[in-house]
């Protein structure tokens, strides 16, 4: 849907499937569009196998196969994509972050990129205590598989010019209410204090940040530490990262 907005017109592939049911643009209306957008922005969490249903009937577990569309699975052969997280469809894989930002480059010209939204919940355990939830190496080695699969397509000439992690504290998700956990920061509702507390990430993030500003001379912005008194220093994080 991004291709009026880019060239002004529908894609081949809408074209092709719908024919004139697509609403037409007049000399005007292309003129308006074209080139409108500043920049793409995505919300990428996961990546997942596609099965072609444009020409090939599929089923949707009813009476009669459904043609038109595609179907997303979760696995292959019986071996899920990649590890599972709090939301049902949503696994860990981070070639699928460099496969969207390769996509995005041919397709639209390479236009310049941000990552809006990028993040991990654990699996809810029912007995987790707010030590576990503190210690989450496994987000920490989400955003360091994420950022390394961006990393090298920026290498590969991507426009990428931000990242944003979903997200900085723990906060309401839609369909999941509070059970699911994306944040960098722990927010005490057991108590009712609402305490924000910082997790291991968030102390990986900061070193991680300090430590590329500290690389790249052509940074001019400085990364204020985090205060002495928090539950992990970034040097514990900046050491078990490392070890990663």
């Amino acid at each position: 849907m991004l291709d009026p907005l880019v060239y002004g017109k529908y894609p081949a592939e809408m074209h092709e499937c719908l024919g004139l049911e697509l609403p037409r643009f007049s000399n005007s209306d292309k003129e308006l569009i074209r080139g409108s957008l500043d920049f793409i922005g995505i919300n990428h969490y996961s990546t997942l196998y596609v099965k072609d249903c444009i020409y090939s009937a599929c089923s949707m577990g009813g009476d009669r196969p459904v043609r038109g569309f595609l179907s997303t699975i979760t696995e292959r052969d019986g071996v899920p994509i990649g590890k599972p997280t709090a939301m049902p469809r949503f696994f860990v894989v981070p070639r699928g972050m460099k496969k969207i930002i390769e996509y995005l480059k041919q397709r639209y010209d390479n236009m310049p990129i941000f990552v809006t939204e990028n993040g991990y919940s654990p699996k809810i355990q029912h007995d987790e205590h707010v030590e576990d939830l503190l210690q989450d190496v496994d987000r920490i080695k989400f955003h360091k598989a994420y950022l390394a699969a961006l990393a090298s397509a920026i290498r590969d000439g991507a426009n990428v010019r931000g990242y944003f992690i979903w997200s900085l504290m723990d906060n309401f998700e839609w369909a999941s209410g509070y059970s699911v956990r994306f944040g960098l920061y722990y927010i005490d509702r057991i108590t009712n204090s609402l305490q924000r507390i910082p997790k291991f990430s968030a102390t990986w993030f900061v070193s991680f940040l300090a430590i590329n500003h500290t690389q790249n001379s052509t940074t001019k912005r400085s990364v204020k530490p985090l205060k002495p008194n928090m539950i992990h220093s970034t040097v514990e994080a900046a050491k078990i990262a490392a070890n990663m």
